[in-house]
């Protein structure tokens, strides 16, 4: 959003009126705004040189004449809104617009959105599109496949995406803490530090999208929220993008209750591995019950990614593959093991 405030002056000495400016670019990072070192806003300076420029933080204010100051306003304007939509600004692009020329579009029709450093961040496979246009077609979208293949990163940008084009007012994203071979209370710290390494892969995953000073701002003001399963208990989430990743980990009670927490103008994405089940062995994962229970509901999109979605190392295929072959050995052998050890049952009986 850029806004402005303008208060004229008028100096009678020198018979022309001073305007003064105040434009708050407050949706885009200063970071990438201003440029390293302040790199940009000292081309600025030399391409406006009649005017005095001041900028903190996202407020810029600007002192010259009206025509001048005007023009300088509707340039800061259009350089916030490609800054913003492509995170990044080069000096190329402040000369062409201050030119009158329009900023030259980053060519990729296909991307999602542009991490840091202009990164297009896009859907690289055949299901991760399927995925994109599931979310943009249904209000409550699972995502399952084997690990690497992209599935928790895309829907984190499509909630990225939908909060920058202003179709939501935040972000939820959440994780059962639940252990893969290792206890909570071992590890050291209060119950938040503890609980941050389970949501690390999310924190991650944001910090590829979105600058470090405007993810921080995010944080703090509850614009981007992240969570343990646990804390979403009570809540109604409106005007979101939720999601839930490794829900395989979820037992019935919570996957249900994470689910009906969606609220009015909000999406929910749902992730998870059914191969990676980490919860004791008498307790069914909620995930699997959901996938089943919720088949050719309306509005509800499902996605499987496959192997060939990995987009990781590429020896991470050949360990799933291998992975998979074991697997498929192992119930292979369990029919042959039973009916020898039937036999042989059967044999004792017999000698009695």
């Amino acid at each position: 959003m850029v806004l402005r405030h303008t208060r004229t002056s008028t100096c009678y000495c020198k018979q022309s009126t001073m305007n003064e400016r105040i434009v708050i670019i407050d949706n885009v990072d200063p970071v990438v705004f201003y440029g390293v070192n302040n790199q940009n806003m000292h081309l600025l300076r030399n391409l406006y040189p009649k005017l005095r420029i001041a900028a903190r933080g996202s407020v810029i204010k600007v002192i010259g004449e009206e025509r001048e100051t005007a023009d300088f306003e509707e340039k800061i304007k259009t350089l916030a809104e490609f800054a913003e939509r492509y995170n990044r600004l080069s000096e190329e692009t402040i000369i062409d617009t201050v030119k009158g020329e329009a900023p030259k579009e980053i060519s990729h029709d296909d991307a999602i959105i542009f991490g840091i450093n202009g990164k297009p961040i896009q859907a690289r496979t055949p299901n991760q599109k399927r995925l994109v246009d599931a979310f943009c077609n249904n209000d409550l979208t699972f995502a399952m496949g084997p690990a690497g293949t992209g599935k928790t990163y895309i829907a984190i940008a499509l909630a990225v995406r939908a909060l920058k084009n202003r179709q939501v007012r935040k972000i939820i994203l959440s994780r059962p803490a639940v252990e893969a071979g290792e206890k909570l209370g071992f590890l050291p710290g209060d119950m938040k530090d503890k609980i941050d390494p389970y949501l690390q892969p999310l924190y991650d995953a944001l910090e590829d999208m979105i600058p470090t000073a405007k993810l921080k701002e995010y944080m703090e003001t509850k614009v981007i929220q992240i969570a343990p399963l646990a804390f979403m208990r009570g809540r109604t989430l409106n005007d979101a993008v939720i999601i839930l990743d490794e829900a395989q980990n979820t037992t019935t009670h919570q996957i249900k209750m994470f689910m009906t927490r969606l609220g009015l103008d909000a999406k929910m994405i749902i992730t998870g591995d059914v191969t990676q089940i980490d919860l004791p062995r008498a307790t069914a994962s909620g995930l699997v019950q959901a996938l089943r229970i919720l088949d050719g509901v309306k509005g509800v999109g499902r996605v499987e990614f496959d192997k060939r979605d990995i987009v990781r190392h590429q020896l991470v295929q050949r360990i799933v593959e291998a992975y998979e072959r074991h697997d498929a050995q192992e119930k292979a052998a369990a029919p042959a093991a039973s009916e020898a050890a039937q036999e042989t049952a059967d044999g004792s009986a017999n000698t009695d």
